[in-house]
């Protein structure tokens, strides 16, 4: 597509990765200021017209809302509010498939600091997007072709 890319976990704070290399999985208090800093940069880019792809575990309904409208939204999990920040456009896409294929891509990963051992924590923090998010879910047991079609597909329909 030609958009900028950024992997959110080259973001992470040192602690950060210092904790999950020790298996111990992220809570909302370490998680808020790396996806405040995400939020910046998404920010950045949208004003300077940027397509952009962030590559993020964004696992909470309430760290979507922190990606696309920045700090506040972490004091609040309501609606909108009058003189809010107006959020980033974003289309969430959720790569949903079963624990043990994910756990298979996770096996392959060399040189990461998160331990394959933290992905049950992930799946029961999970809160998988719904209306009214701008999401699609896709299935990661689909070839990679497939998978890049159907998001470029959702992408360039509006």
């Amino acid at each position: 597509l030609g958009w900028k890319f950024y992997d959110a976990d080259d973001y992470h704070s040192p602690e950060n990765k210092q904790k999950m290399a020790q298996g111990i999985p992220l809570n909302d208090e370490d998680r808020i200021p790396w996806l405040c800093a995400l939020h910046e940069i998404l920010q950045r880019e949208d004003s300077s017209a940027q397509d952009t792809i962030l590559a993020c575990s964004a696992l909470k309904k309430m760290y979507r809302r922190v990606l696309a409208r920045g700090a506040s939204a972490s004091e609040s999990n309501q609606p909108e509010k009058t003189g809010e920040a107006t959020a980033l456009k974003i289309l969430f896409v959720h790569l949903d498939g079963p624990m043990d294929i994910i756990a298979g891509y996770l096996e392959k990963r060399r040189g990461h600091f998160m331990p394959p051992g933290l992905l049950k924590s992930q799946f029961d923090t999970l809160e998988p997007p719904s209306a009214p998010e701008n999401f699609i879910t896709v299935n990661v047991e689909k070839s990679l072709s497939e998978i890049m079609l159907e998001i470029e597909n959702a992408i360039f329909q509006g």
